[in-house]
């Protein structure tokens, strides 16, 4: 649990440092940096997104991952907790719900989460949540200067996230074959370009309900080691 006890401090650490910042920087240079960051969490979707040749795969997941997550209310139970997080701690910010849900999802949806959570739980080794630690507490800086309080709340998302994958590595290790890891990143990296899309107001996409997508490649993979052929 090292590593996301580092990534989870990390988040605060960011944007607490964020907030300094926060009302100090003309909102015309606000916009412009949020579509920046927006560009460049897209590239960040499509570099992750190449890295599966099974389309189908990737395509299937999508679907019936989002029909579970719209089934299980994903998307509104982030809702309804970034809105009681709001009434609680910052009734006059508006922009509280947007930072957290934004932020949760976008620590949490990268390959770096669920790889590096598996490789804290298998083998101990951490470097790669202490990568993803730096990653995100710059995001955070960036993120809670211009949404706020709501991004530090994300923190307790990605600990709890990540600690269940560590928690469940033993189990979910035997299936972890190289082209598993690809699909799972593949389905990530559509789902981050996601995020960057909604930066930018150019959609409403609920990426919430896609979460478990990223999990079935994992699911799919299991299921074919029990099938007669």
């Amino acid at each position: 649990m090292l590593g996301t006890i580092v990534n989870t401090a990390a988040i605060i650490a960011g944007s607490l440092a964020g907030l300094l910042f926060r009302g100090g920087i003309p909102e015309k240079y606000n916009k412009t940096v949020v579509h920046a960051i927006s560009l460049a969490v897209i590239i960040i979707g499509i570099k992750s997104a190449m890295k599966s040749d099974e389309v189908l795969i990737v395509i299937f997941s999508l679907a019936a991952g989002s029909i579970a997550g719209e089934f299980l209310k994903i998307e509104d139970l982030l809702e309804y907790f970034g809105k009681k997080l709001e009434q609680r701690f910052a009734k006059n910010d508006s922009n509280f719900y947007k930072g957290f849900v934004t932020s949760t999802l976008l620590f949490c949806v990268g390959s770096m989460a669920v790889v590096g959570a598996l490789e804290s739980g298998l083998a101990g080794d951490h470097h790669t949540l202490f990568a993803k630690s730096a990653l995100d507490g710059i995001m955070s800086i960036i993120l809670s200067s211009t949404f706020g309080i709501g991004v530090m709340f994300s923190a307790f998302s990605v600990f709890v996230y990540q600690g269940a994958i560590t928690m469940a590595a033993s189990l979910i290790k035997p299936f972890l074959i190289p082209e598993v890891i690809n699909e799972m990143s593949s389905v990530g990296g559509i789902l981050i370009m996601a995020i960057g899309i909604n930066l930018l107001g150019a959609a409403k996409i609920r990426i919430g309900s896609m979460l478990p997508a990223i999990f079935l490649p994992l699911i799919w993979y299991a299921v074919l080691q029990f099938l007669p052929f």
